[in-house]
């Protein structure tokens, strides 16, 4: 066999062996975790606009209904712990800082509640521009978190299932044994209850 034959046919293996490699999900577990990582950006970005809202809420909120002070030092409280308590993208890999976490932004979401509760007093705070645009800005953020959240949960779960499925648990199990499941957020104990009406 001439010797330029035998070098088209080993680059014609190295070829398909490249195509064989690449259509086998060797990629798909470090793309999913890095699509992962990326929605938790913005999980935590849109926690990080919430707090930036708070003080501007809290200012607007004193100047209206200062003998509320153990509402808003609550809010100002949570809003320093909530911040106090971040996950980078590595430890999303521990269930327990993740539950931390979550604690922490629940405790932030109730004192809150409890800031917009205070406002129903108060028809003049009710009625000011400026507590209404930041309210509004605050549900939006809201929304926007639930939103971001639902994506991260997605995300993770695909991320997940393909170190559980296969090719990918071939791939976890041998040449990416590093990877390893991460963390999702779950629902509080409060939230498994249904709520109280009373009239």
């Amino acid at each position: 066999m001439p010797v330029y034959l035998a070098k088209i046919r080993s680059l014609f293996a190295v070829a398909v062996l490249g195509l064989a490699v690449a259509g086998c999900g060797y990629n798909t577990i470090p793309t999913d975790e890095e699509a992962a990582k990326a929605k938790w950006s913005q999980v935590q970005n849109d926690y990080q606009r919430r707090s930036d809202l708070i003080p501007n809420l809290v200012a607007t909120v004193q100047g209206y209904a200062k003998q509320e002070k153990d509402v808003l030092i609550g809010v100002t409280e949570a809003r320093a712990k909530a911040t106090q308590v971040k996950i980078d993208a590595s430890q999303l890999t521990d269930p327990e800082k993740l539950k931390e976490f979550e604690a922490a932004q629940a405790q932030l979401s109730g004192a809150l509640g409890r800031l917009l509760a205070v406002s129903e007093n108060y028809p003049d705070l009710k009625s000011n521009q400026n507590f209404l645009a930041l309210q509004s800005q605050l549900e939006g953020t809201e929304n926007r978190i639930a939103v971001s959240r639902r994506d991260y949960i997605e995300a993770v779960r695909v991320y997940n299932t393909d170190l559980k499925t296969f090719p990918g648990v071939l791939w976890a199990s041998t040449f990416q044994s590093g990877y390893k499941a991460m963390a999702n957020f779950a629902a509080n104990d409060a939230a498994q209850s249904p709520p109280q009406v009373k009239f």
